[in-house]
């Protein structure tokens, strides 16, 4: 089948221009907002233990049931924003993250804070598809990969972020004025992302083609700057799917391997990662230092991401995942060996280079790879249903990192990480395919 406005063609042979920094910066605020809240966690729980707000059981409870709502929030947005649209769904989401993080900061108990969070993670959960989604359909693909890896980044900026404000705010206010930044934050960017535009791809699958054909020409406009443009190539042959056809060969072994890298990153950040200031208060520092030690490593992320931007274009997703997967094996088995208060220089030293390798993957399958998976009718289901799996995945790993921790301290958990990225890896190497500086229209056309 034809398309008749060609939308894809059309962006993909635009020069980058003011156009794509405004969507990049329009998207990015939200998101970062998003890592912000997802990070949050680490030194909140911390702080809530040593100050009697709240146990370990609870605290695995307000873990939990973040990535319940995660999960829902995930699996809602991605029918909701293909049936009504990346923009409707972007906004809707992220009110609700924002009026439910204002309620989190002045919850009276433990009971209140989780349910806040179980609203937070409905946002969360769906900023995250629909955001790096709508990314996808928006740059050229000869550097996407570039684009959506300082997404990630953005996204990922959260970790430091609040590593630094939990430093300096928690020992001295406590923890709801970390909710307060994240509630106050997100609504402003709530506002000003009103101007943000439809996805020209989505309206032209969803049959729109007059008011595809306006966006298009207003887009060429500004992006052109009175200037000629590249020729349109010719359109790629488009064969009309429906959510079903995710249950069929070839686009089921494309649904494992997204659901499956997700349930690894997932598994890496919210089994690990978050878990950091409460393995070192486990192994004897205090709660400043544990909060110092993980600013320190939470700079690699940032490294990590940059990596991933690089990569992700240089030599392709499926190289730089397995890579990256390898080099996680062989760091997080080292880092296991040694101790927080009597190894700082060599957990210092390893830890960050296990977070970098952890970050290049976070950039890649969060931002990057899932989304260029599927075609742009069904992208936010597609990509909603592998987040479900990557969130559920979650659901139940505090329980499993909790008892792992009880019983074998942190290098049990850390055989736990290594376990699943051994999975990735062959399912990568198995069923990934290769979508590097491929048009959209051209990934899912082979399908």
């Amino acid at each position: 089948m034809a398309l008749a406005v060609n939308a894809g063609a059309r962006l993909d042979r635009l020069p980058i221009s003011s156009f794509h920094y405004r969507i990049f910066w329009l998207v990015g605020a939200g998101m970062f907002f998003d890592g912000y809240d997802l990070y949050v966690a680490g030194g909140v729980l911390a702080s809530l233990i040593q100050s009697k707000f709240s146990t370990l059981p609870q605290n695995l409870q307000f873990i939990s049931l973040t990535f319940v709502g995660m999960t829902l929030g995930s699996l809602i947005t991605g029918f909701v924003g293909d049936k009504f649209g990346r923009r409707f769904t972007y906004q809707i989401n992220l009110l609700i993250f924002g009026l439910a993080s204002i309620a989190a900061a002045f919850a009276q108990d433990m009971t209140q804070l989780i349910a806040c969070r179980f609203v937070q993670g409905l946002g969360l959960g769906a900023e995250i598809v629909v955001g790096y989604s709508t990314m996808t359909e928006f740059v050229p693909p000869r550097t996407r990969g570039r684009w959506l890896s300082m997404m990630a980044f953005i996204v990922v900026a959260g970790f430091p972020v609040t590593s630094v404000l939990g430093y300096l705010i928690i020992p001295n206010f406590g923890w709801r004025p970390m909710f307060v930044i994240a509630g106050i934050g997100s609504l402003i960017v709530w506002y000003l992302r009103k101007n943000l535009p439809e996805s020209p791809r989505w309206l032209e699958a969803q049959g729109r083609n007059d008011e595809a054909e306006a966006l298009i020409q207003t887009i060429e406009t500004e992006a052109s700057s009175g200037k000629s443009l590249p020729s349109i190539a010719a359109p790629a042959p488009v064969k009309l799917v429906a959510a079903a056809d995710l249950a069929k060969p070839p686009l089921l072994q494309r649904m494992i391997v997204g659901s499956w890298v997700l349930i690894s990153i997932n598994t890496l950040i919210f089994g690990f990662v978050l878990f950091l200031p409460q393995f070192f208060l486990r192994q004897g520092l205090t709660i400043t230092n544990s909060l110092a030690y993980t600013v320190v490593l939470s700079a690699g992320s940032l490294v990590g991401c940059a990596v991933g931007a690089y990569t992700s274009d240089a030599i392709g997703r499926r190289a730089s995942i397995i890579g990256a997967s390898i080099v996680t094996i062989i760091t997080g088995y080292v880092y296991a060996r040694f101790n927080a208060a009597s190894d700082p220089a060599i957990v210092l030293t390893v830890g960050f280079a296990l977070i970098v390798a952890i970050y290049v993957q976070t950039a890649l399958l969060y931002g990057v790879y899932p989304p260029e998976l599927f075609p742009t009718e069904i992208r936010l289901r597609a990509n909603g249903i592998c987040n479900m799996f990557g969130r559920g995945a979650t659901v139940i790993s505090p329980f499993i990192v909790g008892s792992l921790m009880a019983s074998y301290g942190v290098p049990g958990v850390i055989w736990l990480m290594i376990a699943v990225v051994v999975i990735q890896i062959l399912v990568v190497w198995a069923w990934g395919v290769e979508p590097r500086n491929r048009g959209l229209e051209d990934v899912a056309a082979k399908a």
